[in-house]
């Protein structure tokens, strides 16, 4: 017998709404270039994007029995993130159990694995994310862990951790430094739209980056 529970503590609303006007890529690199989940993760349409709490849960491969537990558990707005070993010659999803998400109102769906029906996902509009395109059946065979931490894309991913995910990719953003995150990410922010203006003034990178002592250090000389 497996034990389970769904209780978790969420991050605040607003600091994810905060998140989620913010791209993947500047999350990751203000947060010290870390969570971002391997580029074999990506949106099956470029224009699908979400931002929300992690629900997670572990599902054997080519077996879809957990997922379909945590659809009907989840809340709205959350994150189903699904750790399933990478294997992707499944379709562990399609636009039926898309359509039981959005009736739940969830923000989308993470997976490690392959996802199938991806016209109709893209005409639902539910943002999910994937390791593949498979139309491979699945089983439902196996019991797993859910809402517990699951290693997904090379990373460790908490219940209630911050899930972005955009056109680029995905990046997690711990629940307990996710107000930091914020902070580090719209300062970044703010230090790129200055740059850009100063490209369009007429300065060079060189300049702007401070790049000449380093180019010294290395030892390119260039001629003009």
């Amino acid at each position: 017998m497996l034990r389970g529970s769904t209780k978790f503590e969420r991050p605040d609303a607003a600091v994810v709404e905060q998140l989620s006007a913010l791209s993947s890529a500047t999350i990751h690199e203000a947060q010290g270039r870390l969570g971002a989940l391997d580029s074999t993760i990506k949106p099956v349409d470029h224009r699908m994007s979400l931002c929300g709490s992690a629900f997670t849960v572990q599902c054997a491969p080519r077996d879809n029995l957990m997922l379909q537990t945590a659809i009907a558990y989840v809340r709205p707005g959350d994150v189903i993130v699904v750790s399933a070993g990478a294997y992707e010659e499944a379709g562990s999803f399609g636009d039926v159990l898309a359509n039981a998400c959005q009736a739940k109102g969830l923000g989308g769906l993470i997976t490690d694995t392959g996802v199938r029906d991806t016209e109709d996902l893209r005409a639902l509009g539910l943002p999910v994310f994937s390791r593949s395109v498979s139309i491979k059946g699945t089983v439902k065979e196996t019991i797993g862990p859910m809402c517990e931490p699951v290693t997904i894309g090379g990373v460790l991913v908490h219940p209630g951790d911050v899930m972005r995910a955009d056109a680029d990719g995905v990046v997690v953003v711990r629940r307990e430094d996710a107000a930091e995150v914020v902070t580090a990410s719209q300062e970044r922010d703010d230090a790129e739209a200055g740059y850009i203006s100063a490209y369009r003034a007429g300065k060079t990178v060189i300049e702007i980056c401070n790049l000449t002592p380093l180019l010294a250090a290395k030892g390119l000389v260039i001629e003009e």
